[in-house]
């Protein structure tokens, strides 16, 4: 039974807490368990979660941030302490079920051939939201499809999604000390570093639902941040090869 722990950043999804918990049991999968990481939301959030920690001790954890640090620190933080208590298997997704927990059983069976797979709005199969306006739709097209893509020359068409499954010794292998963004460009930029150092990628449809409960996150200046971020990630990881993927230092006897 392999450890799999579901990572998920929260700031402001107090509402959604409760349910997203409620689903992801309900898909009865052994071994796996939730992880909020939680960025001092002013909503109450983070009690929120200590009630769900109370309630499922043994499958629900909390990591209370003092500030808000942005998405790509929660899931740095997140992705740590996963690989901290042992996960074989660790899986990111949004609160607001823009991702839904129904995909992940597929997720798991595709992980057993790659080293990443990756939720794709933009792959056969793969759907938007239909109640999506055609300006959001188009600027999501181009920021995926073509911006950042064909920039970074990434394979994956979804290059800023955020519902992953990683295998764990990707994560280490990446070295998550070296990825840089906080933002949004977070999504993007391990993905870039993922297929630089040679990890096996697949993507698989999903339904990308918009949000049920709140407000969207994704601000205009944020979409402009990542768009600069962009040309700072394509320099600094260009000479990445598979060769630098971190290696772990071996225990030393005593």
């Amino acid at each position: 039974m392999k450890k799999i722990v579901v990572v998920i950043p929260t700031y402001n999804e107090a509402d959604n807490l409760p349910i997203m918990t409620a689903e992801l049991q309900a898909l009865n999968i052994q071994g796996l368990s939730i992880l909020f990481v939680d960025d001092n939301s002013p909503d109450g959030t983070g009690h929120v979660a200590d009630e769900i920690v109370q309630r499922h001790p043994e499958r629900v954890n909390v990591i209370h941030n003092p500030n808000k640090g942005g998405l790509g620190r929660a899931y740095r933080i997140g992705f740590k302490s996963a690989l901290e208590c042992g996960a074989e298997l660790v899986i990111q997704m949004d609160c607001d079920f823009s991702h839904s927990p129904s995909h992940i059983p597929e997720m798991l069976e595709k992980i057993k051939q790659v080293d990443v797979v990756v939720g794709s709005r933009y792959v056969a199969g793969g759907k938007l939201d239909e109640r999506w306006e055609t300006g959001r739709y188009l600027l999501s097209w181009w920021a995926n499809a073509i911006y950042t893509r064909l920039l970074l020359g990434l394979h994956v068409k979804d290059a800023t999604a955020g519902f992953k499954c990683w295998r764990a010794a990707a994560l280490r292998g990446i070295d998550l000390d070296r990825i840089s963004s906080n933002g949004y460009s977070f999504q993007f930029e391990m993905a870039y570093v993922a297929q630089r150092l040679g990890y096996r990628i697949k993507e698989i449809p999903i339904y990308f639902e918009d949000r049920r409960i709140g407000r969207s996150k994704l601000t205009i200046p944020i979409k402009i941040e990542a768009a600069i971020r962009a040309w700072q990630i394509l320099w600094r990881y260009r000479n990445f090869t598979p060769d630098m993927r971190h290696q772990e230092q071996p225990i030393q006897d005593t």
